[in-house]
C-alpha cells in the first residue's frame, strides 16, 4: 500500500467518505510536506507547492460567480509517530462565489507530531465560504495543533467555520481566529471538542462586526475530564447600526478537569446589540437521572449527554 492509499484509509477510519475517485469532487491530499493527490473542478483553482522542509503553501480560489456543486475535500495529516506539518493557506472566494470545504486532519499514530496552520481568508462581496474541519488524533495524545486565521468578509458575504474533535486524544490545541465583517456580512464560528487525561485546549475566536447589519455567532461547546484543561476566549465587537451577534460557550467538566470561559462583548454603536451566555459545570442532573432511570449507569448516561451536546 502506498502513502496516498494509507492517507485515504486513515481518512476513512476517521469517518470520511470514499470520494477521491469521483471526478466531480475536488480534493487535496497532503502528508507532511508531500502532495499526494490533487484534483480541481470548473470554477475552482487549487495550487499546492512545497516551499521548504515540512512546509506546504496551498492556495484555493473560487472564481467570480461560480457555485461549486460538491463539497471540496481536503485531507491533511502525518502518518508516522513523529513529524511536523506546516500549511500556509490562502483562500480567495471571489464576488458571488460559493463553496463548502470539508477538511479532515488525521494523525492516527502520533506520539510527537506538530501541525501548524496559518490561513488568510478573503470572502468577496456576496460570496460564501463554509469550512468544516474534523480532526482524528489517535489515542496517544501526542499531537500539537497551532492554527491561526485572519479573515475578511466583504459586504453580503458569509463565513461559517466548524471545528470538531470527538474521536481520539486532543493533545494540545491552540486556535486564534480573527474576522472582520462588512455590511450585511455574516460569520458563524463553531467549535466542538472532547478532551481527556492531560489534554490542553485553548481557543480564541474574535469577530468584528464593522458594517451596518452585520451578524455574528461564536459558539463553543467543550467537554473535558480527568486532568484536562480548557480555556475559551470569545470576543464579539459591534461597531455599526443594526449589527447583531451572540456569544455562547458551554463547558462540561468531570473529575479534576479545569475549564475557563472568557466571553467579551464590545458594543460601540447605540443601535447595535450583542448578547452572551457562558456555562461551566457538570452534566445536567435531571437529564442524568432520566437516562439512569432507563437502565444506563452514571458513566453511560454522562457520555450520552456529552455526545448530545457536542453533536449539536
Amino acid at each position: 500500500m502506498n502513502d496516498y492509499e494509507m492517507m485515504v484509509d486513515a481518512y476513512k477510519d476517521a469517518g470520511g467518505d470514499d470520494i477521491f475517485s469521483d471526478s466531480e469532487v475536488a480534493h487535496v491530499v497532503l502528508e507532511q510536506d508531500r502532495i499526494l493527490g490533487m484534483h480541481a473542478v470548473e470554477g475552482l483553482e487549487v495550487e499546492a507547492d512545497k516551499v521548504e522542509a515540512n512546509k506546504v503553501r496551498v492556495k484555493v480560489t473560487v472564481r467570480e460567480g461560480y457555485k461549486i456543486k460538491n463539497p471540496v475535500h481536503m485531507c491533511f495529516g502525518v502518518l508516522p509517530k513523529e513529524g511536523k506539518q506546516i500549511i500556509d493557506m490562502n483562500v480567495d472566494i471571489q464576488k458571488d462565489a460559493q463553496v463548502e470545504v470539508r477538511a479532515d486532519c488525521v494523525f492516527p499514530n502520533a506520539v510527537k507530531v506538530q501541525h501548524i496552520m496559518d490561513a488568510v481568508i478573503n470572502i468577496g462581496e456576496g460570496g460564501s465560504y463554509i469550512y468544516k474541519e474534523h480532526h482524528f488524533h489517535g489515542d496517544n495524545g501526542g499531537v500539537e495543533v497551532i492554527a491561526k486565521s485572519d479573515i475578511n468578509v466583504e459586504a453580503y458575504g458569509k463565513l461559517v467555520t466548524k471545528f470538531d474533535l470527538l474521536k481520539g486524544r486532543v493533545g494540545k490545541i491552540d486556535f486564534d481566529y480573527e474576522a472582520e465583517i462588512a455590511e450585511h456580512g455574516t460569520v458563524e464560528m463553531l467549535a466542538r471538542i472532547s478532551g481527556q487525561k492531560d489534554d490542553l485546549i485553548k481557543i480564541r475566536e474574535a469577530a468584528h462586526l464593522n458594517g451596518e447589519s452585520a451578524r455574528g455567532i461564536l459558539d463553543s461547546k467543550i467537554a473535558i475530564k480527568d486532568q484536562a484543561e480548557a480555556e475559551i476566549y470569545n470576543e464579539l465587537t459591534a461597531d455599526a447600526a443594526d449589527a447583531m451577534g451572540h456569544v455562547d460557550c458551554t463547558e462540561i467538566i468531570k473529575d479534576q478537569a479545569v475549564a475557563r470561559a472568557i466571553p467579551i462583548v464590545d458594543v460601540r454603536h447605540p443601535e447595535a446589540k450583542v448578547t452572551h451566555e457562558a456555562a461551566i459545570g457538570s452534566v445536567d442532573s435531571t437529564q442524568l437521572q432520566t437516562l439512569m432511570a432507563h437502565g444506563l449507569d452514571e458513566e453511560e448516561a454522562s457520555d450520552v449527554i456529552i455526545q448530545g451536546l457536542l453533536n449539536d
